[in-house]
């Protein structure tokens, strides 16, 4: 089941909806930024009642 997040793009700070499976667990991948084109990593993490929370940041910081 999908659910849908909202993710603040560290390069131009608009804000977009993508979509994550929390079935797939602990996730981590890259998704251009929907406004500026930009690179993002996005790190999801399943908690225990299997809701998605996630982390985005400029690929190539660590």
């Amino acid at each position: 089941m999908e659910e849908w997040l909202t993710v603040q793009c560290p390069w131009c700070g608009e804000n977009f909806d993508t979509a994550v499976d929390p079935s797939g667990g602990d996730q981590r991948y890259v998704e251009d930024c929907q406004v500026c084109c930009q690179p993002i990593v996005l790190d999801v993490a399943i908690d225990q009642d299997g809701h998605a929370s996630l982390t985005a940041r400029r690929e190539g910081e660590d």
